[in-house]
Parts: C-alpha cells; sequence; structure tokens
C-alpha cells in the first residue's frame, strides 16, 4: 500500500506524526508550502489518493472507492504499513471527511483531527446549507463528464478564491489536469454526493475546523455546522478567501495548527 498511494515520508522521525490528506484533483503537492513548517520536530506522512499523482492508478477499484470509506480504509492500512499511533491527521476539502471515517474506526490511533474547509453534504438539505441545490451538482458533474479539461480550467479559479493571483489558479489547474480524468469523474461524483453528517457526531478525538472567508465550495455555515456537531471542536474562521487556504494561506494554516497542537 505504501507504493499504491505513493507514500512519503520526511521531517523528524522521532517525533509526533502528522499525515496531511490532500483535496479532490490534487496530490500530496499541494501541502508543499505547509510541511515546512512542522518538518524540524514532527515525522511527516505524505501520500496520493488512488487515481491522484503519483498513485498506482491499476490498484483504482471502482466498487472500493464508489464511497468516500474505501478511502478511509487506505488511510487505516498506510498507517497500520508504517506501525504510526498518536497521529494526527490534517485533511483538505473531502479528505476531512475521510479523516472522520478512519478516526471513527480507529479512535485510539489518533491524537487529533485538523479539519481545513470540511464539508459533510455539499446539497443544501431542508434546514441544512451545504452551498448547492441538487441541480447545480447534476450540472457540475454533466459539465466534468462532458469535457474535464475544460471543466477544471474554467472551475481552477472559482474554487482558489484569489482574484489577483493567477500563479494559484494555474498551481490547482496543473494539479486538476494530472488526474486520470474518467477516475476524476468518479471520484467528482463520490465526492459532491456523499452525506458524512450523522458520521460528525460520533469523533471521539480533539479535532480543530479552519475554515476561509467567502468559499464557494464549503460556505462558513458548513463549517459551523461540523464545529457545531462534533462536541468539544474547536472553530477558527480565517481572513484568506476561497476553498484552498493550504496554498493562499499556509502559513496562517500553519500557525493555527501548531497552536492548536500546543
Amino acid at each position: 500500500m505504501l507504493r499504491r498511494n505513493n507514500v512519503t515520508v520526511s521531517g523528524d522521525p522521532s517525533g509526533p506524526v502528522v499525515m496531511f490528506a490532500h483535496g479532490f484533483g490534487c496530490s500530496q503537492e499541494t501541502w508543499n508550502l505547509v510541511v515546512p513548517h512542522f518538518e524540524a520536530d514532527h515525522a511527516i506522512v505524505l501520500f496520493d489518493h488512488v487515481g491522484s499523482g503519483r498513485s498506482d492508478l491499476s490498484a483504482y477499484d471502482r466498487g472500493k472507492y464508489g464511497a468516500l470509506g474505501g478511502y478511509a480504509r487506505d488511510v487505516e492500512e498506510i498507517l497500520d504499513a508504517l506501525g504510526a499511533q498518536d497521529v494526527v491527521f490534517v485533511g483538505h476539502s473531502v479528505s476531512t471527511m475521510i479523516g472522520v471515517l478512519a478516526a471513527n474506526r480507529n479512535p485510539q490511533r489518533y491524537r487529533a483531527l485538523v479539519l481545513v474547509s470540511p464539508s459533510p453534504r455539499y446539497i443544501n438539505d431542508e434546514d441544512y446549507v451545504g452551498g448547492f441545490e441538487p441541480a447545480d451538482i447534476d450540472a457540475l458533474l454533466d459539465s466534468l463528464d462532458a469535457n474535464y479539461l475544460g471543466w477544471s480550467r474554467d472551475t481552477a479559479p472559482v474554487i482558489m478564491g484569489t482574484p489577483g493571483r493567477p500563479m494559484l489558479d494555474e498551481r490547482l489547474t496543473d494539479g486538476f489536469c494530472s488526474v486520470d480524468p474518467e477516475i476524476a469523474r468518479h471520484f467528482a461524483r463520490v465526492t459532491f454526493t456523499s452525506d458524512n453528517r450523522k458520521d460528525l457526531d460520533q469523533v471521539a478525538v480533539p479535532t480543530l475546523v479552519l475554515q476561509s472567508r467567502d468559499d464557494a465550495i464549503a460556505p462558513i455555515e458548513v463549517g459551523r455546522y461540523v464545529h457545531a456537531a462534533i462536541t468539544g471542536s474547536s472553530f477558527e474562521l480565517m481572513e484568506t478567501t476561497g476553498h484552498v487556504a493550504i496554498l493562499s494561506a499556509p502559513d496562517d494554516v500553519s500557525s493555527r495548527v501548531r497552536r492548536f497542537l500546543a
């Protein structure tokens, strides 16, 4: 599984373990601006979800990865292979819920969860504000199915939410374009139609929720919902905009995580 998920380990092998998990359309390289803040005194574990980055594409199984639980099993298998305990799991976007599922399966393994721009459900539902109507998600998925590369170029600036910083848009677009289109379409459907709200109140480890302002994918209402649903969690609203604060404000994200862990 270490080869399957292109696992890389760095930092201080005697320090606490921090596992960073990337979001949809990205790879472990998305964390490159955050990791240096932790390498001196933590053991760093990075990996690519199967189908992303330099993972083993032949390991992709539509049945296994037809729900986020398949990705959570991968997280547990990676940590088993490394013999890692007392782990801090830092997830971005869809990986926040993957981390929730993994921690709920084996809470004794995890020291803490850090959820950056989380969403347990992207679709509005009665009193729940997810940010999208069902028709919005259908249109998004239809557009992605019809022209994935075109969708990537058009959508990256919206997801980044950082007008005037085109280099970030390009970096996110490059990440999207490095993912196998067929796998990306399936992963997108799994991501945007998932509903993990019922999993939140089962979280039994200390949790930090980091929320950006003006996030087009996971609005503030969603972050506050996650915070309210996870007993004892902490919530911090960052000044940065957009859905990918780990690229747009890596120093701020890192300092808040370090303060939480301290």
